[in-house]
Parts: C-alpha cells; sequence; structure tokens
C-alpha cells in the first residue's frame, strides 16, 4: 500500500515525522509538504506563479506552495501512480469546528478526497511536542484499522483531533460532529514604524459550543474525536425554503 503524507507546518514539522512514521508500519511512505508554514490557507491553490518540487536526500518533496499545492502535485505528477489513501498532519494545533474552513491539514485531505482518494486529517490539540510524540504508539493502530476499512465512501473526509494527554491517558475514541467556535478580541489594531494604520489577525479568546456528540467536547474530555466531513456543503434541508422564495419571478 502507497500513503501519501503532507501538512501546512511544513516539512520540518515534528508532527509529519511522527504521521509518516506511523503509516510505514503499514506500507510505502511519500511525504510531499510545504516548504514553510502555512496553516490557515485553507484550500488555496497558487495560480500567480509556477510552484516547485525539490525532491530531498531523505526521499521527501518540499513544495513552495500550499498544502492544496502539494497533494495536487504529488498525485498528479510526482507519483507514478495514486496512492491509496493521503494522511494530513499531524497538525500542530486543533483543527475543530470552524477551523475545517481555515485548516490547510484539512484542506490537503480535502484536495485528495476530489482526486479520488481517500484523505485523513490528523491534528493534536495541544502544543507540547513531547505529548504529540506519545502518540507514536497509538497512531500505527489507528492508522492500520482506517486503511483496512472495505469500501471506504468516496466523498468522506476523516478529521481527526487527538487530545492534549499522553496517549496512555487517552480514554478511547468517539465519532462526532463539529461543534463551534467563537474567537472574541482576534483582531489588534497597532501602528507601524511609520505611524500607518496596521491590523493583525489571531490570538484572543475562545468560546466553543456544542452538544455532548461534538468534537471539542470529546477532546476536553480526553478522547480521540473522529469527525465523518462531507465534501458537498449543499443545505439539503434548505432547498425547499429557498425554492419557497421564487426568487425566479
Amino acid at each position: 500500500m502507497h500513503i501519501l503524507i503532507s501538512n501546512d507546518d511544513g516539512i520540518l514539522a515534528p508532527g509529519i515525522s511522527l504521521l509518516a512514521d506511523a503509516c510505514r508500519t503499514i506500507g510505502t511512505v511519500t511525504v510531499v509538504a510545504p516548504d514553510r508554514e502555512q496553516s490557515g490557507t485553507s484550500h488555496s491553490l497558487t495560480l500567480h506563479r509556477p510552484i516547485r518540487a525539490a525532491h530531498r536526500p531523505d526521499g521527501a518533496y518540499q513544495v513552495d506552495g500550499t498544502p492544496t499545492d502539494c497533494v495536487l502535485l504529488a498525485i498528479n505528477a510526482l507519483l507514478p501512480e495514486k496512492p491509496a489513501f493521503v494522511f494530513s498532519g499531524v497538525n500542530h494545533g486543533p483543527n475543530m469546528g470552524e477551523d475545517v474552513l481555515y485548516s490547510g491539514t484539512v484542506a490537503a485531505a480535502m484536495e485528495a478526497v476530489s482526486l479520488g482518494v481517500p484523505g485523513v486529517a490528523i491534528s493534536f490539540a495541544g502544543g507540547d511536542p513531547a505529548v504529540m510524540a506519545s502518540y507514536g504508539s497509538v497512531l500505527p493502530r489507528l492508522v492500520s484499522k482506517i486503511v483496512a476499512v472495505r469500501d471506504f465512501p468516496s466523498d468522506t473526509i476523516l478529521n481527526i483531533n487527538l487530545p492534549n494527554l499522553v496517549a496512555s491517558e487517552v480514554k478511547g475514541i468517539r465519532v462526532t460532529r463539529l461543534g463551534s467556535r467563537f474567537f472574541s478580541e482576534s483582531l489588534t489594531r497597532m501602528k507601524d514604524p511609520w505611524g500607518r494604520e496596521i491590523f493583525w489577525i489571531g490570538g484572543g479568546t475562545i468560546t466553543w459550543t456544542g452538544g455532548e456528540d461534538s468534537d471539542h467536547r470529546a477532546v476536553a474530555e480526553g478522547y480521540i474525536s473522529i469527525t465523518p466531513l462531507h465534501m458537498d456543503l449543499t443545505d439539503f434541508p434548505r432547498l425547499d425554503t429557498v425554492t419557497g422564495w421564487r426568487l425566479e419571478e
């Protein structure tokens, strides 16, 4: 089995090495990842300039583009044939709730699905590399169970979040739905050295909402959260509602 690995934290991030090592216990691995931090780039493509892929001595490719670029380039140009799976991560930080709309980690898995390859995004809801590394004992088993699924849904991404606990303290796995998060005070207004107004996006306070079956609740309670995501964003229950607006008249 051939597995493609990518991420949005860059080729040198510890999380991608952890994931690649886990997948090597299952099959052959090729790593194609950005040459630098690409967090928050979502599903963006580099269209305003050419992109380059440098083949590293360790066999991996580093791409001067986004996570989506990496998966697109890998499947259409760098690999001799389509991989069986694409795994993206392990991201340094969670990707839950609305984060999936911004995340380059999730976008890499989405691009895989759009190209006909099952995609899985994995994130760690913490910041300590040592705690993340403890999942080296858990990820091979989890990956092996995922790739063994028969008739994996062709339009589904699995979004996995690991709790901020050493792996031995994890209580189990929950299949969840997306929660919702609200950022307050995440926009900072300041001046540049010439006195011109500038804005910095990021930081602030996060407030989470969602029921017992939400991703953030599972992670907060010490479980691995697995959320199936669908490529079709259509709000099906609202189709009749919008039709009733008679916008064509």
